[in-house]
């Protein structure tokens, strides 16, 4: 498989994005007035206990508070709480208000929602990632080798001391050799030292520590032996980049490409045209069928449609075919927009149970190349197959759109009609309650333009039933659900 990070610069914004055979698989996008915040380290001020709810907020220097539950905070003695368990400490033994906590954030502030922390620390570099409060080795079930499992861990652990705290490989430690992983350890604890040594002079609501910025980040975290090239349009980031490769990933080094090419590079693989088709709420399926993605705050939908595909033989095989490529396509999708929580797909109703097995294990199969923890429940009784991915950053959508003005995000606006109807019963309700002469409606000009025309049989017959004039006056500024009834 070819695949391909391309990341595009601009003084406002920077976009990384994975390629495989030419098609768009994942997009990352930070803009220079804010910034991710995932991984970055704060130095604390608790500002509320909230005993009932087992949280407390905590002010890190954002706009709003930041959530930290009791489960999120390191425990005397090493030990972590979990939400399965019942032996979490009451929060009002943990926290008190006014208190300095250092924390990190494992979500972005979403919505209306602060940001999530956790005083359970880790720092990540190439191939480990170190948690001073922990003990222990781990390794990413994504190295699947038993055998390099267990090399990396006896290696690992060769190199530490009891005091060490605990570890854990990254998919990116598959095949690295005693020397790189010896060179990162001092890294990361070069790193941590330095950490504390801030600790003590930054003030509150203050950063200690912030992740790399998305170019380095990329590098950092996208980067596999499957990636033949990298290829960044900016001279000044390429650099970073070269010096960030050269120092901590000479695998890498060789595969950096500075673009100089007159067509923006975005536009070799059609990426911009594939982000836009990501923000549409319909995708087609090459067979003609369709799916549609329907995102809201509690979860998101997906509904398989055969649309326009007939098939060739029969309707069970028109139907199977259209679940198998809508899985695929699914999978894709969810990388793209890079939707999270709760999702529930829709496929078309299949009779046979073979082609049902068929049709999840496609689904399986296709998500292994999701770089975010999810989990797929199966079937439900009502036919649906539900699922989790771990959500710790804002959809595309939210990041690149806000709810419309005409509808306010309803998706859907009231219809000519029924505004003018609305408007009619203003208009009787003002005329029983207060007296006047004449009434004014202020409305847009579409709301207007069928006042005088289809409903103007009501409008005479309301001016009479009321014993007023009406008149009619365009406001540009007005959305078509917008009017005023003015009493003259």
């Amino acid at each position: 498989m070819s695949s391909e990070i391309l990341i595009n610069v601009t003084p406002s914004e920077t976009r990384a994005v994975v390629v495989d055979n030419g098609v768009l698989q994942e997009v990352f996008i930070e803009r220079t007035e804010y910034r991710g915040l995932v991984g970055n380290i704060y130095k604390g001020k608790v500002c509320r206990v909230l005993p009932g709810m087992q949280a407390a907020f905590v002010e890190i220097g954002l706009a709003r508070a930041a959530f930290l539950h009791a489960s999120d905070i390191s425990i005397p003695g090493g030990q972590t709480g979990d939400l399965k368990e019942a032996k979490v400490p009451p929060i009002s033994s943990l926290l008190r208000e006014g208190q300095e906590i250092v924390v990190q954030v494992i979500k972005d502030p979403m919505g209306s929602k602060g940001a999530r922390l956790t005083t359970q620390l880790s720092v990540s570099s190439r191939y480990l990632v170190y948690m001073p409060d922990a003990q222990g080795i781990g390794v990413s079930l994504k190295i699947e080798d038993e055998q390099e499992r267990e090399r990396l861990k006896q290696c690992l652990s060769q190199k530490l001391s009891e005091q060490d705290g605990g570890y854990i490989l990254r998919t990116a430690a598959d095949g690295a050799s005693d020397t790189e992983l010896e060179a990162d350890l001092k890294f990361l604890h070069r790193l941590w030292t330095k950490l504390l040594d801030k600790k003590s002079t930054v003030k509150p609501e203050q950063a200690l520590y912030e992740d790399l910025p998305l170019a380095l980040r990329a590098l950092r975290d996208l980067f596999s032996p499957d990636i033949e090239r990298i290829r960044i349009d900016s001279t000044e980031t390429f650099n970073k980049a070269r010096n960030f490769a050269n120092g901590f990933m000479p695998e890498c080094a060789s595969r950096l490409e500075h673009y100089k090419g007159d067509r923006p590079l975005f536009d070799l693989f059609s990426v911009e045209d594939e982000i836009q088709k990501a923000l549409e709420r319909k995708v087609f399926l090459k067979s003609g069928g369709y799916l549609i993605f329907d995102q809201t705050e509690a979860m998101t939908t997906v509904d398989v449609n055969t649309g326009g595909f007939v098939g060739h033989k029969n309707l069970e095989e028109t139907i199977f075919k259209t679940n198998l490529e809508a899985a695929h396509a699914i999978a894709r999708q969810l990388r793209v927009r890079n939707l999270g929580g709760i999702i529930i797909l829709d496929f078309i109703d299949m009779d046979e149970e073979s082609h049902r097995d068929q049709v999840l294990r496609a689904l399986e199969k296709a998500m292994q190349a999701d770089r975010a923890r999810h989990t797929i429940c199966g079937v439900s009784e009502l036919g649906l197959v539900e699922m989790t991915r771990k959500r710790n950053r804002e959809s595309l959508e939210h990041v690149l759109c806000e709810p419309c003005s005409c509808c306010q995000g309803k998706g859907y606006a009231k219809s000519i009609e029924t505004v003018c109807y609305e408007i009619f019963r203003d208009i009787i309700r003002e005329a029983k309650q207060y007296e006047s002469s004449e009434f004014l409606v202020l409305a847009s000009q579409d709301v207007i333009d069928r006042l005088n025309d289809e409903d103007s049989t009501y409008v005479a017959e309301l001016e009479e039933f009321i014993g007023k004039a009406i008149s009619f006056q365009r406001e540009e500024q007005y959305g078509r659900e917008q009017y005023n009834v003015v009493l003259i």
